[in-house]
């Protein structure tokens, strides 16, 4: 069954990765309610998996990433003017990834246990999912990207770093930030996805590393003791979940970008409040523990 619910939670990663619901959430519930180890698959093991759907992002947004690289570096050099579009929006995302990395480092251990308690995953998914439709409403939505600030980019890595609590979504945050500021929501939605690629990659091949390095995990209720407690999943199953992941995320990410060209965010603001109560529910009815 191992095997299975690693199957399973890779579904829910590739499925919810791109879509403004929070897929850390979701693992988390999903975790839950498949009674893995514990309750919880783990922020190790999320982390991981997320690397399936970045790889995603990297093969669907390849043309735009290549470019941007390829410009920064010759604008670094002064191979081409410093002003040059592509190489400005590769400083934007180093810039804009500098906030989820020092956050995340000094709020580590309250982001693997604390954080990932199911109230404070229900709260996030109703107030963010509120957010959001507020910004979608509200927001001007005439901002092209090349008309980004470097600003803007600071608010945009700041939004990003909110979505260390499950809850929140990576997508979500920032696109909720992009929408206040006037973004179209493609635009918000594309600067997004790009500058998620450094922060995921890093904290999961960070996560690998630990994991490889140190086949034991400090759990939930273990880390809190100090004793160590074994992985959730092993090295194959966590594979094939990252597999699974990969090739689902990239027929959602192509559909969700046809989406938003043309509807706006209210279905899943409506399912955002609409599991956050829930869970509250299942909660407060002992079905789930927090």
């Amino acid at each position: 069954m191992d095997f299975v619910n690693a199957l399973i939670l890779g579904l829910v990663q590739g499925l919810t990765e791109f879509l403004p619901i929070s897929s850390s959430a979701h693992i988390r519930i999903v975790g839950e309610l498949l009674g893995v180890k514990g309750g919880d698959p783990g922020a190790a093991f999320t982390a991981i998996i997320q690397l399936g759907t970045e790889l995603a992002v990297l093969v669907y947004f390849w043309r735009d990433i290549t470019h941007i690289i390829k410009n920064w570096f010759l604008a670094l050099f002064g191979k081409i003017p410093r002003n040059d579009p592509d190489a400005r929006m590769g400083w934007l995302v180093i810039i804009g990834s500098i906030p989820i990395v020092v956050l995340g480092l000094l709020f580590q251990q309250s982001i693997e246990t604390t954080f990932r308690s199911l109230w404070i995953v229900a709260i996030t998914l109703i107030v963010f999912g509120v957010l959001l439709g507020i910004a979608d409403a509200v927001g001007a939505k005439t901002r092209r990207l090349k008309e980004l600030t470097w600003g803007h980019g600071i608010i945009y890595g700041f939004a990003q770093a909110l979505a260390l609590i499950p809850g929140v979504s990576r997508s979500g945050g920032t696109i909720t930030a992009g929408l206040f500021m006037g973004y179209q929501r493609r635009a918000a939605a594309r600067y997004s996805f790009l500058l998620a690629l450094p922060a995921v990659f890093g904290s999961g091949l960070y996560e690998l590393y630990k994991t490889v390095k140190h086949p034991c995990v400090e759990a939930s209720k273990a880390a809190l003791s100090g004793t160590c407690a074994p992985e959730v999943f092993n090295g194959f199953e966590t594979f094939a979940a990252t597999v699974v992941a990969f090739g689902v995320g990239l027929v959602l990410i192509a559909f969700f970008m046809g989406y938003i060209s043309r509807r706006s965010f209210l279905p899943f603001v409506i399912y955002r409040i609409a599991l956050g109560v829930v869970l509250i529910v299942l909660l407060m009815t002992g079905v789930l523990s927090a």
